[in-house]
């Protein structure tokens, strides 16, 4: 199982540096795990810089994998994995997602260096 956080899903929809990174991963629906919280981060962003329309039409795609809602159990690891890893909070219930999915966490997020389970990749410019 893979999550992609949101720093990848936004270079995979801008055609940043490292989409190609990020294609194989968002393209495989079967295997992919979307936090509610990504859909959140992700629409916002596009939103703006673009519009809503935009920000429909791109986070629709990430509605192909399983949508991982927050719940009470996922809201107190996130918590505890904020105050060990010193995240914030969306990415620590993104971390905790993964935890609990026993997934692979892809991201550019420079936050989660050194964190096990993560598949860092630096970001390009």
């Amino acid at each position: 199982m893979i999550i992609v956080d949101s720093s990848g899903w936004l270079e995979y929809f801008i055609e940043g540096p490292n989409a190609g990174v990020f294609e194989p991963v968002v393209s495989d629906p079967e295997s992919l795990i979307v936090p509610t919280i990504t859909i959140y981060e992700v629409f916002k962003q596009i939103a703006r810089r673009t519009n809503d329309a935009e920000a429909i039409t791109l986070t629709s795609l990430m509605l192909k994998g399983k949508i991982a809602d927050l719940d009470t159990a996922t809201s107190v690891d996130a918590a505890r994995i904020s105050v060990e890893n010193h995240l914030g909070m969306a990415d620590s219930i993104i971390l905790a997602t993964a935890k609990l999915y026993r997934a692979i966490l892809w991201t550019q997020d420079s936050d989660f260096i050194g964190i096990q389970g993560v598949e860092y990749v630096a970001a390009r410019n």
